[in-house]
């Protein structure tokens, strides 16, 4: 883990290291920094597409509820209109909708995020506590396929970085 002054030298530590072929890298910060996610590698999020679904998926279901509860279960004659009248459906199938979007969306983020995680090995750095007031921390795993320790360092050492300690899982 290299620790950084400012946020233009993470960005620019995390794009070389990126473009050196290390994959398995992160950054740390103490507030968003909007290129970071370029620099090392993020691609674009799969959770636009798990809200869809999740919406889908109330709409339909508030719906075919409704229409099971109107037509199948109890089927009620209201003022002469059919037992599918679909106009008087869309409310509930509405708020199925939002219901179950608002659910994938915060059940996919917290999945994809990986969270919770209350203890990451990161956490036993000694200086990462400055992560949330004024340093800037690039991470590059182990678990990356290119990853050799002593080149690793001797790389994080090359970027500029203010100190490069290891971190003990």
């Amino acid at each position: 883990m290299a620790q950084f002054d400012n946020p233009s030298q993470l960005v620019a530590a995390a794009r070389e290291t990126y473009t050196a072929g290390y994959r398995q890298i992160n950054g740390y910060s103490p507030f968003p920094i909007e290129a970071l996610d370029e620099a090392i590698g993020f691609k674009r999020t799969t959770l636009p597409l798990i809200v869809l679904a999740g919406g889908l998926l109330g709409g339909i279901g508030g719906f075919f509820m409704q229409y099971w509860m109107e037509v199948m279960d109890y089927p009620i004659i209201v003022g002469g209109k059919p037992f599918n009248s679909w106009p008087a459906f869309i409310p509930i199938t509405f708020e199925c909708t939002v219901l179950a979007a608002a659910f994938a969306a915060v059940l996919g983020m917290l999945a994809l995020n990986k969270l919770p995680q209350p203890y990451h090995p990161v956490f036993n750095a000694p200086s990462f506590d400055l992560a949330t007031r004024d340093s800037f921390f690039l991470v590059i795993e182990s678990k990356d396929p290119k990853f050799e320790h002593d080149e690793a360092v001797r790389f994080l050492k090359s970027l500029e970085s203010r100190e490069v300690v290891d971190v003990e899982l």
